[in-house]
C-alpha cells in the first residue's frame, strides 16, 4: 500500500500531521507493507530566499493578518503541537524559501533517508530556529544523514532535483491538493489536514481492505461434492464426470 504525503517544511500543521499519522501507522498491523513517500509543496513559492523579519512579521505583512490574530494562531498551533510531543518556538523561526530544502529531501530519498531528512527539517525549523534556506545548514544536515559531500555540493551548483520538486507541485494540483498536509493512499483515498490519529487509522484499515485481492475459501477438487467444481463456465455446467457440454451456448 502506497501513501504519498504532500507537505511543506515551512508548514506547522504538516509536522503535527506527520506525528499523528505516525501514531496511526505504528499501530497498524500491516505497517510493514506500507510505503510512505513525501511529496513537495510550497505554501508561498514567491517567498525570497531569506525574509528580513520574524514569522509574525511575515504573516502579518505579507498575508495581511493582524499581529494579534497571528499571535493567537501561534498559541493555538503550539498547543496542538505540544499534544504530539513537539515544542514549537515561533519567535525563533527563521523565515526562508523552502525550495532547496525540498530538493534536499529528493536527494535524501536516493540514499534511503527521505523520512529522516523531512523529520530533521521540520524539527530544526519549528523547534530549533535553524535556517532551512542556508547552504551551510542544509549541507550539515545532509552530511549527518550520510549523503556524500560531492552530492550535496552539486545540489547548490546545479538545479538537480528542481524538476522533481516541480513535478510534485503539478501532480498535487492534478489531484486537487490546495492545502497541506495532504495524504493520498494508493491514489484512491485522500485526507486533508492534520487529522486525528483515529481518522488515519480508519483510512488505513479501509484502504487495506479494498486493496486486498479476493481470498478463496476452500480449494477446487477438494473432494466436496458441492464445492468449487460444482459451477458453470463458458463450456457448460458441471455434472457428474465433468462439464455437461450439451448445455453450453
Amino acid at each position: 500500500m502506497k501513501i504519498e504525503i504532500w507537505s511543506d517544511v515551512a508548514c506547522p500543521w504538516c509536522y503535527i500531521g506527520k506525528r499523528r499519522f505516525e501514531t496511526a501507522l505504528a499501530a497498524f498491523p500491516h505497517r510493514e507493507a506500507v510505503e510512505v513517500t513525501w511529496r513537495s509543496y510550497q505554501l508561498d513559492p514567491s517567498l525570497p530566499d531569506h525574509y528580513d523579519g520574524t514569522e509574525l512579521d511575515y504573516l502579518s505583512t505579507r498575508k495581511g493578518l493582524a499581529p494579534a490574530q497571528v499571535a493567537g494562531m501561534f498559541a493555538h498551533v503550539a498547543e496542538q503541537a505540544r499534544g504530539e510531543g513537539l515544542n514549537y518556538r515561533f519567535d525563533d523561526v527563521v523565515v526562508a524559501n523552502s525550495f532547496t530544502a525540498h530538493r534536499l529531501i529528493h536527494l535524501a530519498a536516493t540514499h534511503g533517508q527521505q523520512d529522516a531528512a523531512k523529520e530533521r527539517l521540520l524539527s530544526d525549523h519549528f523547534e530549533r530556529g535553524l535556517d532551512i534556506g542556508s547552504r551551510d545548514y542544509l549541507t550539515s544536515l545532509g552530511l549527518d544523514l550520510g549523503i556524500p559531500a560531492a552530492a550535496l555540493a552539486e545540489l547548490f551548483t546545479t538545479d538537480k532535483y528542481a524538476d522533481d520538486v516541480r513535478l510534485d507541485f503539478e501532480e498535487g494540483r492534478a489531484l486537487g491538493v490546495t492545502g497541506v498536509p495532504f495524504f493520498v493512499i494508493d491514489r484512491k483515498f485522500g485526507l486533508s489536514g492534520a487529522q486525528p490519529a483515529e481518522t488515519f487509522t480508519a483510512a488505513l484499515e479501509q484502504a487495506w481492505q479494498e486493496s486486498r485481492p479476493l481470498e478463496m475459501v476452500g480449494a477446487a477438487g477438494g473432494g466436496d461434492a458441492h464445492g468449487a467444481d460444482d459451477a458453470c463456465g463458458p463450456e457448460g455446467c458441471a455434472a457428474e464426470g465433468g462439464l455437461d457440454s450439451s448445455r453450453a451456448s
